[in-house]
């Protein structure tokens, strides 16, 4: 029997990266998934997001591990439209145990050089949009009676800031906040609220050509091979010499968080780091 067998589980950002390892776990673990994803790339957001064909392939892979999967594409900025697609998709899979809430994005610039709009679109995907998948999505958790689980995707930028992208770091710093809160107010009904917070992952949202720019600013077009040379920026900031965590590390994490393994944890920020806050 799988860790998480015979609950459903909703994971947000989930057509690539993070978000896609996570639904493929949980499925292999026994777990039914609604996976969703915006498939569409932002004004300020200087990569590209996933696609409707990654959010497919992700649907596809929960399949073939003989799970069933509602997928739709969503945005997390749009509480109205969230909640009907989150209610819909409980009602075709019959309830709700846990939460994945990990979509997010990240850009560039000090705080003085930030626009109005990489603050704003920043701040309402990654702090809103966990606000809003909790509103559309613990009520039904909270119907069932029988408890469950809350994961927010934060950062290690939650914990301690990184020049260069505050309102990413404002942002994280918010999501921790709001999970200790949610934590609070849930405990009594039994659901718990937890944080991921992971350093780099080797994701699309850091394997980029903006990232290698930030790490490597004296270096004339950095690529990958820059961050996972020994003694690079990358490696040098974690105390294990890794210059990123795969996304199989985190899910680990979350499956723990999920299950019943982690049935009295609740309110924390669970650290998947290499060292790097030491």
């Amino acid at each position: 029997m799988g860790r998480v067998e015979g609950k459903i589980a909703l994971v947000t950002g989930a057509a690539r990266g993070q978000g896609r390892n996570h639904a493929w776990r949980l499925a292999e673990e026994g777990a039914d998934v609604i996976a969703l994803d915006i498939c569409e790339d932002l004004p300020t957001v200087p990569y590209s997001l996933s696609s409707e064909a990654d959010l497919l392939e992700t649907a596809r892979g929960v399949e073939g591990r003989g799970r069933r999967v509602v997928s739709a594409k969503v945005d997390v900025r749009d509480l109205e439209h969230l909640t009907q697609v989150v209610g819909d998709a409980v009602s075709e899979l019959g309830g709700l145990d846990i939460v994945s809430a990990g979509a997010g994005v990240c850009s560039y610039g000090n705080v003085l050089d930030l626009t109005g709009q990489q603050w704003a679109e920043l701040i309402d995907v990654n702090l809103t949009g966990v606000f809003n998948t909790a509103k559309a999505t613990v009520p039904h958790i909270l119907e069932q009676g029988r408890g469950g689980s809350v994961i927010f995707t934060a950062s290690t930028c939650g914990l301690g800031a990184v020049p260069g992208i505050a309102h990413y770091n404002a942002s994280k710093f918010g999501v921790v906040g709001l999970t200790k809160s949610l934590a609070l107010e849930l405990g009594d009904q039994r659901v718990r609220v937890n944080a991921l917070c992971p350093t780099n992952v080797a994701t699309p949202m850091f394997q980029n050509d903006s990232t290698w720019r930030l790490f490597f600013p004296d270096v004339e077009n950095p690529t990958q091979a820059d961050a996972e040379a020994e003694g690079s920026a990358a490696r040098q900031m974690h105390v294990i010499p890794v210059p990123w965590v795969e996304p199989e590390d985190v899910t680990s994490a979350l499956l723990y968080l999920a299950s019943d393994d982690g049935r009295y944890v609740t309110g924390t920020t669970m650290v998947i780091d290499a060292g790097r806050l030491l």
